[in-house]
């Protein structure tokens, strides 16, 4: 199974790039992991520009996601919502929508912020965003609040147990997501 990470910081070395990093370690062994990058790329979405073919950018973001089984997105919390450019990139990936990449497509929704609050309002919009998009989000939160001192000195896990088994979990319902159609059809042969 292959899993796409988008974190919504264009910040190289982000607290969101870290807790996809957290993430992807806890994905069983034969899960393939790759982080999108293109974010800064993806021009503001314009209908004048969604023609075939798409900006570069963007048919990279889309075939990214048609690639991936399943989207880990880590979205930071600017002003109390979605950084613009993660909400630009689910617009453009969720277009258009009969052939949308993010259709039916299971997603974990993460956050991380130096706040307290761990970018609870954020999550809870990306999945809204998400939803409306037509792709499954799961309705797992995790908040990584103080997200400047939330990881371990050595390694990018998180260093609260509690904090750090709440993400395992996460990660495991999103890994049971997936599986499911694929036990379901095996089950049926």
């Amino acid at each position: 199974m292959r899993v796409l990470g988008i974190a919504g910081s264009l910040r190289a070395d982000s607290h969101n790039a870290r807790l996809l990093r957290a993430a992807a370690s806890e994905l069983p062994p034969g899960w393939d992991y790759e982080r999108w990058e293109g974010l800064r790329e993806v021009p503001a979405y314009d209908e004048d520009l969604d023609v075939d073919p798409a900006p570069a950018a963007v048919r990279d973001l889309r075939d990214a996601i048609a690639d991936a089984d399943a989207l880990i997105i880590a979205t930071p919390e600017y002003n109390g919502s979605v950084p613009g450019a993660l909400k630009n990139a689910i617009d453009w990936a969720s277009r258009p929508r009969a052939t949308s990449a993010l259709l039916d497509k299971p997603a974990l929704v993460v956050g991380a912020s130096t706040g307290l609050f761990g970018a609870v309002w954020a999550q809870a919009e990306v999945r809204k965003v998400l939803r409306t998009a037509g792709a499954q989000p799961l309705e797992a939160e995790v908040p990584v609040g103080q997200a400047d001192s939330a990881f371990a000195e050595r390694d990018d896990r998180l260093a609260e147990p509690e904090l750090a088994a709440l993400l395992r979990d996460a990660v495991d319902a999103l890994v049971r997501e997936v599986s499911a159609p694929v036990e379901d059809v095996a089950r049926a042969a």
